[in-house]
């Protein structure tokens, strides 16, 4: 196909917050507009304000949903439809690409009153029972006006599959390599201590509390070693127990940061270490961790075994169980060589995640798709 696009983009989450689908729908947005394809995001904003772009189009105002042992910002408001067409007549487009296409009334809205060709992402993995208890009949007529269906991960497509049989192609995230790459480390912590990280949300299916148990078992023959704790959220009350209960020294509790510093705290550990204990589509921070070449120990979960060779390029121990996290941690803390090679294969995996290849892969599968219809229609 010759020629740019006009591409919209649809999260129904806010905007305005942290989100892995939310940061995806920014990364190919802005290397889809390098290319010189007009782009527009469509989402429920809370602050639209904050949102630095102006091809961006507030829809609808979020509100908090349980969702996955997490809580989801999503419009359930019944009222923007008259918008959604004004928009669709307004701003005519050749694709609309929707994430998570069945969550809140933004995407629902968009699917319903498109006269295109419709795209859509599916990132989640199982946590949810939306679609056992009457979730997929709601579903169904909006899954059957999409004309093309992307997954992030071999276990995000074998999820929704489940509930809507059909063809998907499976394209996962992307990151900024060499914004990881080429980071900074934090200097005061290059202070000759060995410092674990754990960057993420704190959520409990995120697994802090068996890092910290792993981290109290490690620092009796480790006592330079320090536990960095990375993210928005509250510690949950297990971890704090364990932290009181084993008078644990030398943890370090960060909060939110931005993704300026977020990659500085990447270059500044000697291992990365998630702990999930399931509901993880897809491992985006181990890639960045290989990214920072910052040596990897994740839970054998899947999401993560589909990102990680155990033995080549990370370590994976088993989930729920803090010995052997923390017997997975020390290999690494007294193999050098070890250290070495996983870093080395790390950083040829995050390779084969750069964004201009995702993005790349996605486009091409828009004018698959286009094409389909278009001759489909002759």
């Amino acid at each position: 196909m010759n020629g740019f696009l006009k591409i919209a983009l649809v999260s129904p989450y806010d905007f305005a917050s942290y989100g892995g689908a939310n940061d995806h729908i920014r990364r190919l947005a802005s290397q889809f507009r390098l290319w010189g394809h007009n782009v527009r995001i469509i989402a429920p904003c809370s602050a639209p304000g904050s949102i630095e772009d102006d091809d961006f189009t507030p829809m609808g105002r979020p509100v908090p949903f349980p969702s996955r042992g997490s809580i989801a910002r999503v419009s359930l408001s019944p009222w923007m439809r008259p918008r959604v067409k004004e928009l669709l007549d307004r701003w005519p487009q050749d694709v609309i690409h929707l994430h998570e296409p069945f969550a809140g009334f933004v995407t629902a809205n968009l699917i319903s009153l498109s006269q295109t060709v419709n795209i859509a992402t599916f990132h989640a993995y199982p946590g949810s029972r939306i679609y056992d208890i009457g979730g997929k009949q709601l579903a169904m007529p909006y899954f059957k006006k999409l004309h093309g269906r992307i997954a992030v991960s071999k276990p995000a497509r074998d999820y929704i599959k489940r509930y809507f049989p059909g063809e998907y192609e499976i394209i996962p995230n992307g990151i900024q390599v060499d914004d990881f790459a080429e980071a900074e480390p934090i200097q005061n912590l290059r202070d000759g201590m060995i410092n674990l990280l754990f960057l993420g949300r704190l959520e409990k299916r995120k697994g802090l509390k068996y890092l910290m148990a792993a981290f109290s078992r490690l620092k009796w023959n480790w006592p330079n070693l320090r536990l960095i704790v990375v993210g928005p959220g509250n510690i949950d009350e297990d971890s704090l127990r364990v932290m009181s209960e084993r008078n644990l020294h030398d943890v370090v509790v960060v909060g939110s940061v931005s993704d300026q510093e977020k990659v500085r705290y990447y270059k500044s550990a000697d291992i990365y270490c998630s702990p999930a204990t399931g509901g993880e589509s897809f491992g985006v921070v181990l890639l960045e961790a290989m990214a920072s070449g910052t040596p990897v120990v994740a839970t054998n979960i899947e999401g993560y075994s589909g990102v990680i060779t155990n033995g080549k390029n990370g370590l994976l121990a088993t989930p729920m169980d803090d010995k052997s996290l923390a017997d997975t941690i020390d290999i690494l803390l007294r193999n050098h060589d070890v250290r070495a090679q996983l870093v080395d294969e790390g950083r040829r995996t995050a390779e084969s995640y750069r964004w201009e290849r995702v993005a790349s892969r996605v486009l091409t599968y828009y004018e698959e798709i286009i094409e389909e219809q278009t001759t489909s229609r002759v």
